[in-house]
């Protein structure tokens, strides 16, 4: 509990916060405020109409995004790419002695950036929203009720913002070792020298090729065949042998089958290949899945329907009791910021201008890109090869190298590649997948192509600044374009060319 933990903690949950007498009757009563629930209540309260506005959190405001989640990892992410860019650096013409890693002073500047933005999601600026915050549990006591402490706050609407945590998987003793989750990794300030992290998904990939960098023993255990399996798979085979060539140690097609503790270390049992095997770590990292946060909410008391993976709702995010709503990690397959972000606009438009003539805004319209954020980086929006075949659907393919684009070969940057899927016969853009060092930005054009329409003819005639490693979807735009021209259409081009 340095000084920047200290100021994150005055914002996002003071000490000394007194919770305001309730009003009357809130017309939206928010349970959560992470993302979600921090752009639902800013949002309705922003509108100019008045409108009363409760937010509840029991934690930390600003959820995992702010406090476990986005900005600690891609904070200490910066950090390990500058290792990265050493490593390369002779390849470049750069050589670099003596290179130290200061792994406190990388989780000091963590907290510190974590700290300093924290205002942003503080209780005081959103009493100054003009939103009534209250600190502590949240559950429903009527259905049109929510009770915090001995407060109870009557609403015309509520949504559920409540997110989800890592999930705890059953292994015999794992909890009796202790472990660390996104929630508490953030906390080391001394390195570990020996980490195993379980979960090879985007989490467990990004924060293995960190602590990797960051001078850590890294072992990686996966369940499956190779990493990040619910990606592309010629994605995640690039992202694989990345890591392997720095050094993580992957054990894939493993099953954990108990975790002991003693003087030397935490030994991990497991099994791969039909063979028991072990391994010993100062600390073990869980990344493997999320369970959604709903045990205290009282849920069956209002009727609202949820199973193990979250609350049930329809495509304008309502739940199972027309008055209640949710967004957010609590109800989504889709458990980024931005999408819960997106969830939430939805859930303002539903609530509070549908009932007035304004049309419902579906869940499902949404073209949702995201991003895997190693180095290099990998994004993903709309369908995969895979989708479009479980879907029946005829698709063209067009894959660009990154080893063909000049700015990645300058850059030393040509482990990589930009795959896009469109509709046979068409320039309709279904999905794009990008792998390159910056691929989270280069990500956009297409999501955005993708979301107004415009397919790769349009594209093709946008011009590029070069040498840049985004003018792979130009490269791409151009090959769609070079499909249409038939044998006669280039017979005619030639003769036109030589008489002209």
């Amino acid at each position: 509990m340095d000084a920047y933990n200290q100021q994150l903690i005055e914002s996002v949950h003071p000490p000394d916060w007194v919770n305001p007498e309730p009003a009357d009757i809130y017309d939206l009563a928010v349970i959560g405020a992470g993302t979600a629930g921090l752009v639902v209540a800013a949002g309705a309260a922003g509108l100019g109409l008045g409108l009363k506005v409760a937010l509840i959190e029991r934690n930390l405001m600003g959820g995992d995004c702010l406090n476990f989640g986005c900005v600690p990892s891609k904070t200490i992410i910066r950090s390990s790419r500058i290792i990265g860019e050493i490593w390369r650096g002779q390849e470049l013409g750069i050589r670099v002695e003596g290179v130290e890693i200061d792994f406190g002073a990388v989780m000091e500047r963590m907290r510190r950036i974590r700290a300093n933005i924290s205002h942003a999601d503080s209780a005081a600026r959103f009493r100054e929203l003009g939103v009534d915050v209250f600190l502590g549990d949240g559950k429903f006591t009527g259905n049109d009720a929510v009770t915090v402490g001995q407060q109870v706050l009557k609403f015309k609407k509520a949504v559920i913002a409540t997110g989800a945590r890592a999930a705890t998987p059953n292994i015999p003793g794992l909890v009796e070792a202790r472990y660390l989750t996104n929630e508490t990794v953030f906390s080391l300030v001394e390195r570990p020298q020996r980490l195993a992290i379980i979960g090879g998904g985007p989490v467990g990939c990004e924060l293995a090729q960190t602590f990797q960098r960051l001078g850590c023993d890294v072992v990686l255990l996966h369940s499956h065949s190779h990493i990040l399996n619910k990606e592309d798979p010629a994605a995640a085979a690039i992202l694989q042998q990345v890591l392997q060539t720095e050094g993580v140690n992957l054990i894939l097609d493993c099953q954990v089958q108990q975790v002991t503790a003693d003087r030397s270390g935490k030994t991990i049992t497991f099994t791969t290949n039909d063979r028991i095997e072990n391994i010993t770590v100062d600390e073990i990292l869980v990344s493997a899945g999320r369970t959604p946060n709903i045990e205290s909410l009282y849920l069956t008391q209002v009727g609202v329907d949820y199973h193990e993976k979250g609350i049930k709702v329809n495509d304008y995010l309502q739940t199972t009791n027309p008055k209640i709503y949710a967004a957010g990690d609590v109800c989504m397959k889709w458990q980024f910021t931005h999408a819960a972000d997106a969830a939430a606009r939805i859930v303002i438009k539903n609530t509070l201008f549908s009932p007035f003539g304004f049309g419902k805004t579906k869940l499902s319209n949404l073209v949702m890109p995201w991003v895997t954020y190693t180095d290099p980086e990998i994004a993903h929006v709309g369908l995969s090869i895979h989708d479009a075949q479980t879907q029946g659907l005829q698709v063209g393919i067009i894959k660009i190298e990154m080893s063909s684009v000049d700015r990645a070969i300058t850059d030393g940057e040509t482990a990589g590649f930009l795959q896009i899927i469109h509709r046979q016969g068409s320039d309709e853009i279904l999905g794009a997948t990008i792998v390159a060092s910056h691929a989270g930005e280069m990500i956009s054009e297409l999501t955005t192509a993708m979301v107004h329409k415009i397919g790769l003819s349009k594209l093709s005639s946008v011009i590029h600044p070069y040498p840049t490693q985004a003018d792979c979807i130009k490269k791409a735009a151009d090959t769609y374009r070079r499909t249409l021209l038939t044998p006669r259409t280039k017979k005619i081009l030639g003769l036109l060319t030589k008489f002209s």
